[in-house]
């Protein structure tokens, strides 16, 4: 049985996100983890206590793994993020503000959560 999917629309068309680049986004477990918890907040949120809650979650929570973790976001992901508009990064207090564009983004957020959970378990 064959499936038409020519008049499918992805969530993040609109947004000027195709499925690929959603998908290249939420690859990365530490980045997935920071925009789930992005997600769950206001306003912008510092990179440290992004980078806390990435070790909080991986089950790593040492001053090393944090440091690895800053690290990462501030060299990997959040530039990633960033180009993609889905997050503005502000150098001088070191926060990241996720933005309107990124909540193309929580569909498939929230399905990756729930895998990565499961596969904890």
């Amino acid at each position: 049985m064959k499936t038409d999917t020519s008049d499918v629309e992805f969530a993040g068309a609109d947004a000027g996100l195709g499925v690929n680049r959603i998908f290249e986004l939420l690859l990365e477990p530490d980045r997935r983890y920071a925009l789930y918890h992005l997600s769950r907040k206001v306003g912008a949120v510092s990179l440290e206590e992004i980078a806390e809650q990435i070790a909080l979650r991986t089950g790593e929570p040492t001053r090393e793994r944090i440091a690895a973790v800053t690290t990462g976001l501030h060299h990997n992901h959040v530039p990633k993020l960033v180009g993609a508009g889905v997050v503005r990064y502000d150098r001088t207090t070191d926060t990241v503000e996720r933005l309107p564009a990124a909540t193309a983004l929580d569909p498939y957020l929230e399905l990756a959560v729930v895998d990565d959970a499961q596969a904890v378990a």
